[in-house]
């Protein structure tokens, strides 16, 4: 027996939920560890964030493909033909079935994988800039324990996002046919993701084009205040928050329904409904209690104050910027 087959077999339980959900954050820590140990022994960051987005787009792959790889598993093992692989431009227009995925599946999928892939190459080319070093990491860099531990807090991070994909990728496809095509919590997910990774995007380039404009001397300010900037002061965070919040909402309004509830081998109660929905909300929570108290807001708040809390002009933008949802 393969590995891949026993991996399988072993992660084989009753509960659909759970067959998708034990193998997809076993490879979030498979992979974060995988990056930490060489990471640690070198005392460098350099790949921290590139990884993190490597583990997201690999660990929702693994979930949108584990009922195929399982399919064919037990066909190659039985000496049956093994079914062919669901097509990803056809599952987009498709309601789910027997050799398809459910367009949601794809879709949310996808946009997971368009995001870390923006945003992964975004801090990687940053901080291949910055000569590999990030702030973040002076007092841990040195230290192993430490330093091991953010790797884990990153597989723990992604775990949690992924969170609702995850609970939408066990699903099986010929459950969610049932659904209909499109309901008002698709429309207004997807609006919100659309919107807030938008957001996020144009922020970070502007403040790329600002940081570049600067060491080209095209201007001497000492901090962003135009564009997306004069809006809120963490724009790059509030759009993250956004399009976090898209995607629980897209995949909270199958989950709490009763095809939702039956393809993930829950009972249907309110109970159950509520534990549906909380594993959809606790991924943008997660994001934005991260964002506004941990390693976002906090640490850039701290970083410019020390630089610049004595200007006026500081001063005034603070006080006439929000600091998180945009002014209008």
């Amino acid at each position: 027996m393969s590995i891949l087959s026993s991996l399988l077999h072993a992660s084989k339980f009753r509960n659909q939920f759970l067959r998708t959900l034990v193998p997809s954050i076993g490879l979030a820590y498979a992979l974060q560890a995988a990056v930490a140990v060489p990471s640690t022994v070198g005392q460098s960051e350099r790949f921290y964030d590139l990884s993190g987005s490597l583990t997201y787009i690999s660990c929702t792959a693994l979930s949108l493909y584990l009922p195929t790889l399982r399919a064919r598993a037990a066909a190659s093992e039985t000496g049956a033909t093994l079914p062919p692989w669901p097509s990803l431009l056809a599952s987009l227009g498709s309601k789910g079935g027997v050799g398809a995925w459910n367009w949601r599946q794809v879709a949310l999928s996808a946009a997971v994988t368009v995001w870390a892939t923006r945003l992964g190459t975004f801090l990687f080319s940053r901080i291949t800039a910055e000569e590999g070093k990030d702030s973040r990491f002076d007092s841990i860099r040195t230290s192993a324990p430490k330093f091991l531990g953010a790797f884990m807090a990153q597989a723990t991070w992604v775990s949690l996002c992924l969170l609702p994909v995850l609970a939408l990728n066990s699903v099986p496809a010929t459950t969610l046919s049932a659904l209909p095509f499109v309901t008002l919590t698709d429309v207004l997910g997807l609006a919100l993701y659309i919107g807030g990774i938008t957001f996020e995007a144009t922020a970070d380039k502007q403040k790329s084009d600002w940081m570049r404009e600067k060491k080209e001397k095209k201007h001497s300010e000492e901090f962003l205040t135009r564009g997306l900037w004069s809006k809120s002061r963490h724009p790059n965070y509030f759009g993250e928050s956004t399009l976090w919040t898209g995607i629980a909402t897209a995949s909270a309004g199958v989950l709490c329904s009763a095809v939702g509830q039956a393809g993930m081998g829950f009972s249907g109660s309110p109970a159950a409904r509520l534990g549906a929905l909380s594993m959809a909300v606790v991924s943008p929570a997660f994001v934005t209690f991260l964002l506004l108290k941990v390693s976002g807001v906090p640490l850039s708040e701290v970083k410019y104050d020390k630089r610049y809390g004595d200007r006026k002009d500081y001063q005034d933008w603070k006080r006439n910027t929000p600091m998180f949802i945009p002014k209008l």
